[in-house]
């Protein structure tokens, strides 16, 4: 089997070698290196205060083809944490109360600095437009995705649960076309087949809306538009505030671009459930 081969012990055995940019590169590397999957390469770049030339330059001087490789390499090497990882590492006892849902509002604090009207508006009109919407999620992804599901159906017809336990994923994404919108919920512990199911949808023409905890990843690169939800690195089991809160409010702006049709099947539904009386009245 070969050896895995760290980026910083890649970088260490050069680094005496390397020119001055090259050691703003590398320096910048190793300060990041937790989260390097997060930045692209002209991120990079930036940060040291180089060109992108230069930035292809050192990646290729490292012993990568290019910066995918490089990507693919550190994805490798980066084992995505278990809560049983994280139980050896911290133990068995909670965070207070307090600390567990100061966690949460600063993980909705972080969503909200980084979310802009424009891409929200742009995620809304391709979810209300597309001839039918697809959602996706695996694993922690499946409680967005069937949330996700839940909310749009309510808003417009066409409306499908990609992954809905039946086992006819094939069946559903044979029907997947040019003009239609897959919604995928991307987090990590994730599964080899999301990938999957994301480039056949692509590969037939759907448009994408990513919702994910990796900035920099196979899938955001196809997607047309991408949000952001990290996860928190302290507590055992990860935490989705963000993604839900996300969600909902996605829901409510493709509610507005669908002002007529939306309110008509709203209201058609509430008449079924008049007609079923299976709702309990609030209390």
């Amino acid at each position: 089997m070969t050896q895995f081969i760290t980026l910083r012990e890649r970088i260490q055995s050069q680094y005496a070698a390397l020119s001055l940019v090259d050691c703003k590169l590398a320096d910048v590397l190793l300060v990041h290196e937790k989260d390097l999957l997060a930045y692209s390469a002209t991120e990079l770049a930036a940060l040291a205060g180089v060109s992108k030339a230069s930035t292809a330059r050192f990646f290729k001087r490292l012993g990568f083809a290019d910066f995918q490789a490089f990507r693919q390499h550190q994805r490798n090497g980066t084992p995505q944490p278990s809560p049983l990882s994280r139980v050896a590492q911290q133990g068995l006892r909670a965070s207070p109360l307090q600390q567990h849902i100061a966690q949460d509002a600063q993980q909705l604090q972080g969503l909200a600095d980084s979310l802009t009207d424009p891409s929200v508006q742009q995620a809304a009109q391709l979810l209300a437009s597309a001839r039918r919407v697809w959602v996706v999620g695996y694993r922690n992804g499946y409680m967005a995705a069937f949330y996700a599901q839940a909310l749009l159906s309510q808003l417009r017809a066409e409306v499908h649960l990609l992954n809905e336990g039946s086992g006819e994923d094939a069946e559903l994404l044979a029907e997947v076309q040019a003009g239609d919108v897959l919604l995928a919920m991307d987090f990590r512990r994730r599964t080899r087949r999301l990938s999957q199911v994301v480039g056949i949808a692509c590969d037939a023409g759907a448009a994408l809306v990513l919702v994910s905890d990796a900035r920099v990843s196979a899938l955001a690169a196809r997607a047309q538009a991408l949000f952001i939800c990290p996860p928190q690195a302290e507590a055992i089991f990860d935490s989705y505030v963000g993604a839900i809160s996300l969600i909902n409010y996605l829901a409510t702006t493709t509610l507005a671009h669908l002002p007529k049709k939306a309110r008509v099947r709203m209201a058609a539904i509430e008449q079924v459930h008049a007609q079923l009386d299976d709702l309990e009245p609030s209390l």
